[in-house]
C-alpha cells in the first residue's frame, strides 16, 4: 500500500491548473489570483495629510497665522499658502502648495479669521507621502495568492476592476448506499441519515470549488455508473463515498472505469481511509472514498483538498507542525492513523474516540495528529507530526 505521502504526490502530479477568467473586484473573495496586480498609480496619488488640523510651513510654536482657505477630502485648496498663512486641512485632504507641515487642530486655537498655533512643527510633519503605500507598476499582489479581504482592498486601492482569477473547479459529490437518506427524512429499517454528501460538498467550497451537484446513489451497478457518466459531463472532480472497497455491493471502481476513468491506485497505509481509490480521465479527476464519515472527511482533507487547490494555482502544500501527545496512543501494525487532535502551545489532544464513525471526533479538531505505524504505543509526551485542519 501507498503512504500517505506517495498518494498525494500521485493526486498531485495528475492536477493540471484550470484556464483563467476576468472577475469583477466584488466578485473575487476566496479566488486564486491567476496573474500578478500591478498598481497603476501610486497609492496614496498626492501628499495628504494624516490628521484633522492646519497646513501649515514649518515653524515655531506660539505664533499667529492668518487662515486663508480650506482643504477637504476630494476638493482640494483652489489657493497656494504663503508665510504667516494657514489652510484648514481634513485627514486625507490634499496638502496645498506651499505648505510642508500640519498641525493637529487639538494644539490650535481658533479666532476671527486667524489661528494660534500653540506647538512647534517640523517639515513633513503629519504628512502622508504619495507612494508610501504603493508606487506605480510595481507589482502588490502575486499570482497564486487567495484573495481575501484585504487583497480586495489592495486591488482596489492600485487601481484595479477586475483580477484575472483562475477558473473555480467544478466538483460533483455522490454518495452512494441504499442505507442513505437525505438529512431529516424519514428512516426505513437499516437506513442512516446522509452525512457525507453534506460534508464533502462543504469542504470542497471551503476549499475554493464550485459544487455542480451532490446527492445519494443507490448500490446498483446501473445506477452508480450512471450517476458517475451524468458526473463527468459537469465537473472537473467527481467525488464519490462509499462503494470502494471489495464487497458484492461496492460498484464505484467498475463505474469508474466503464466510464473511462484510468486508475491511478487504490488502498493507502492510513487509518482511516484505507480504501482511498483515485484515478483520472483526461484532465478530470474522480475520487473514491470510504464511506465511513471520518474516513471521507480524513481522505478528502489529505488528497482531494490539495488537488482542488492546485487546479486553481494555489499552493497544495499542507505543512507539518510537530506537537507532544499528552495521552498515549496505540500504533497500528501496518497502517499510519490520522488522529483528530485539538492543539494547545507544543501539545496535542485526542478529541475522544477515533473510530471512523464517530464523526463527532472531527467536533473541535484543530489537526490530524500523524501516528506512524508500528507496534505498541506512542507514550505520553512523544512528538508526532501534525497537519492543521483548514478553518
Amino acid at each position: 500500500m501507498l503512504s500517505i505521502d506517495e498518494a498525494r504526490d500521485i493526486v498531485l502530479a495528475a492536477v493540471r491548473p484550470l484556464p483563467a477568467e476576468s472577475v469583477p473586484l466584488a466578485q473575487a473573495l476566496d479566488r486564486v489570483l491567476a496573474a500578478p496586480v500591478v498598481a497603476a498609480h501610486d497609492v496614496p496619488r498626492f501628499v495628504n495629510s494624516a490628521m484633522d488640523g492646519f497646513a501649515l510651513q514649518a515653524g515655531p510654536a506660539d505664533r499667529t497665522l492668518r487662515i486663508v482657505g480650506e482643504s477637504r477630502a476630494g476638493h482640494p485648496a483652489t489657493v497656494a499658502l504663503g508665510p504667516g498663512e494657514a489652510i484648514r486641512i481634513s485627514t486625507g485632504a490634499q496638502v496645498p502648495r506651499g505648505a510642508d507641515a500640519v498641525v493637529m487642530v487639538e494644539r490650535t486655537t481658533e479666532r476671527e479669521g486667524t489661528v494660534r498655533v500653540e506647538a512647534g512643527t517640523t517639515p513633513d510633519q503629519n504628512l502622508r507621502h504619495a507612494g508610501e503605500d504603493m508606487r506605480a507598476g510595481t507589482t502588490v499582489l502575486q499570482a497564486g495568492l487567495r484573495v481575501g479581504p484585504a487583497e480586495l482592498g489592495v486591488a482596489a486601492n492600485a487601481g484595479v476592476a477586475t483580477l484575472r482569477c483562475v477558473r473555480r473547479p467544478r466538483v460533483v459529490v455522490l454518495a452512494t448506499g441504499d442505507e442513505l437518506v437525505v438529512p431529516g427524512g424519514v428512516l426505513g429499517p437499516g437506513q442512516i441519515h446522509d452525512s457525507n454528501a453534506l460534508t464533502l460538498s462543504a469542504l470542497a467550497r471551503r476549499a475554493g470549488a464550485e459544487v455542480a451537484h451532490a446527492g445519494e446513489v443507490p448500490d446498483t451497478p446501473q445506477s452508480t455508473e450512471a450517476a458517475v457518466r451524468a458526473a463527468f459531463t459537469m465537473a472537473d472532480v467527481v467525488l464519490c463515498s462509499g462503494g470502494v472497497s471489495v464487497g458484492e455491493h461496492d460498484h464505484v471502481k467498475p463505474a469508474y472505469l466503464r466510464a473511462g476513468v484510468e486508475e491511478r491506485f487504490w488502498r493507502v497505509a492510513l487509518r482511516p481511509g484505507k480504501p482511498t481509490w483515485f484515478g483520472t480521465r483526461g484532465p478530470q479527476l474522480a475520487f473514491g472514498l470510504p464511506g465511513n464519515p471520518v474516513s471521507a472527511m480524513v481522505t478528502f482533507l489529505l488528497f482531494a483538498r490539495p488537488a482542488l487547490l492546485a487546479l486553481q494555482g494555489a499552493d497544495p502544500g499542507t505543512p507539518r507542525e510537530r506537537r507532544r501527545l499528552t495521552v498515549a496512543v496505540p500504533r497500528h501494525e501496518a497502517r499510519d492513523e490520522c488522529v483528530r487532535v485539538r492543539l494547545d502551545g507544543d501539545e496535542a489532544t485526542p478529541t475522544g474516540p477515533q473510530a471512523s464513525h464517530v464523526l463527532t471526533s472531527m467536533l473541535g479538531a484543530d489537526a490530524l495528529a500523524i501516528i506512524p505505524r508500528g507496534t505498541g504505543e506512542l507514550a505520553v509526551g512523544s512528538t508526532v507530526e501534525v497537519e492543521r485542519l483548514p478553518a
